[in-house]
């Protein structure tokens, strides 16, 4: 289906397939994908649409999402058979997220839940955001706002840490004090345990060095004089066979190893001390590093070391608590000045669009019938959001001598149909959209009213393609181009179609919907003089 640039009318009986085409497009918008919705769950489904974008000014917001920006934009979506939805930009795969953002400046469809959120003051907002050209003064808001609120969420979390850091101080000190008293060095508790062992048992060590030395150096039958005389015979036997020389060197070396060693035992063995004053020190630093290691559930003094560094950080955070806070708080203070600030001017700004809103919506309100219409937009302050302070409420009236009261107290489908349709008037050259859809927007209206939402559908096309899905022959009149969904049940399986109409199958259709199935000749004229007139 290629749509006429203008205004197109589509039209076809309740059931035909409408919905259809309308969830095509709702799919290149980003709207989940449902496999049970596909015409033969046995093919993968590819849906796309091509946008002429030349003489609008959305370069960047294909550049905000790192797409290339084509004046033919193309927009496609695939569905497989096992429910797997991809989508594509200009053939550059894209995340729904990014679908919907682009799509949103490309097509707007409004039906008749938009007009059941007309009456949602989020909604009315956003009217009045989309009128007086907010889209940057929000942005700037809103990262304002995040700033503060991050600012606050800190300075928050902060205060909740000090008060637990503080509840924590004095035992944390005083665990910190204990360890850093203790001034353990890595390494100690081995050399303690070794030096206990030889406390413990220094008179039986003593014995056995003394043993070993005697059994080495002993005047009166020791090794070592046993090996001086076997070094001076290998020396006497060598000087007859030149061959024993190694044989003596070997006793040599040997005498001398063991007179090492026998200087160093009796060394050793003056080291060793029965001293139960010692091992009761020695005893006591072990127990104390036992008790830190069940204490802090650690198991090397490594382990406790640490701990020692992580409660000195501790204890620094909290001393430095109250310069933190003042910091922080002057943080918050600052980003909820920003915040205001931003605020105010944004403020500033819906405010200073009312009159207009109000002005412009009443006069195509009485234009589409509604003589006596009372419309004001009331703007209150509140505590800041994410949207700004402000609560916008839209009151109206269709009667003389009625108080303007909240639209969903008021309004009926017909006056929330025909509002609906100035709201989107007035917008549509405050968006720079290349289509609008209206899906039947003409629900409760019906006479001289449907040919003047007909009339300002074309002025709106004339810089907007618009697509009216509409019963109503008098919008269907004002069309540029019309087509006709319809059931074709030729083939095994029923199929709907679309169709763009000639002039006579229009002037047909339009009579048909004015005077049924088997319309008068009468009936036909008023139908091609409607179209002509329009």
């Amino acid at each position: 289906m290629s749509p006429n640039p203008g205004l197109n009318i589509i039209t076809g009986e309740t059931g035909a397939g409408k919905s259809i085409m309308l969830g095509a497009i709702g799919l290149l918008l980003g709207n989940r994908a449902d496999v049970k919705t596909l015409y033969d769950s046995s093919e993968k489904c590819i849906i796309e649409g091509s946008f002429d974008l030349t003489g609008y000014d959305l370069r960047d917001n294909f550049e905000n999402e790192n797409l290339d920006f084509l004046e033919e934009c193309i927009i496609r979506r695939e569905i497989s058979v096992a429910g797997k939805s991809r989508a594509f930009i200009n053939d550059s795969p894209v995340n729904l997220e990014t679908l919907r953002k682009i799509g949103s400046q490309l097509l707007d469809i409004h039906s008749q839940h938009d007009s059941i959120l007309l009456g949602s003051n989020d909604f009315q907002l956003q009217v009045v955001d989309s009128f007086a050209d907010n889209d940057n003064i929000l942005k700037a808001y809103t990262l304002d706002y995040r700033a503060f609120r991050d600012a606050i969420r800190t300075l928050e979390e902060l205060k909740r840490n000090a008060l637990q850091l503080r509840k924590e101080f004095d035992y944390d000190q005083f665990l910190f004090q204990e360890l850093e008293n203790a001034s353990f060095k890595i390494g100690e508790q081995e050399e303690l345990e070794q030096e206990l062992t030889i406390l413990e048992n220094a008179v039986e060590i003593k014995e056995r060095l003394q043993l070993a030395s005697a059994y080495l150096d002993n005047p009166e039958n020791s090794i070592l004089d046993q090996l001086k005389n076997t070094v001076s015979a290998l020396a006497q036997a060598s000087r007859l066979v030149t061959g024993y020389g190694p044989l003596r060197q070997r006793a040599q070396s040997a005498f001398l190893e063991l007179r090492d060693l026998a200087d160093e035992i009796e060394q050793v063995n003056g080291h060793v001390e029965v001293d139960s004053s010692r091992s009761e020190i020695v005893q006591e630093r072990l127990d104390l590093i036992y008790t830190l290691f069940k204490k802090h559930q650690s198991t090397s003094l490594e382990q406790l070391l640490e701990i020692e560094k992580g409660l000195q950080k501790k204890l620094t955070v909290v001393l430095n608590l109250d310069e933190d806070l003042i910091v922080a708080e002057k943080n918050a203070s600052k980003a909820r000045d920003q915040m205001l600030k931003s605020a105010s001017t944004l403020s500033q700004r819906r405010k200073s669009v009312v009159k207009h809103i109000e002005s412009l919506i009443l006069e195509r309100l009485i234009e589409l019938g509604i003589p006596n219409a009372s419309f004001s937009v009331h703007i209150t302050e509140i505590a800041p959001s994410d949207k700004g302070i402000d609560s916008v409420l839209f009151l109206f009236s269709a009667n003389k001598g009625i108080a303007p009261q909240e639209l969903k107290q008021v309004a009926s489908g017909g006056e929330f149909s025909r509002l609906m349709m100035v709201i989107k008037y007035i917008l549509a050259d405050k968006r720079k959209l290349p289509t609008i859809i209206f899906d039947e927007i003409d629900t409760g209206v019906s006479g001289e009213i449907a040919r003047k939402m007909g009339k300002m559908m074309q002025r709106m096309a004339g810089n907007h393609q618009i697509i009216a899905i509409t019963h109503l022959h008098q919008i269907a009149s004002s069309g540029d181009a019309h087509y006709f969904v319809y059931k074709d049940d030729s083939s095994d399986k029923t199929v709907s179609r679309i169709k763009k109409l000639t002039v006579d199958e229009r002037v047909q259709e339009i009579a048909q919907m004015i005077g049924g199935h088997n319309p008068s000749e009468a009936v036909i004229t008023n139908a091609r003089e409607m179209i002509l007139k329009d």
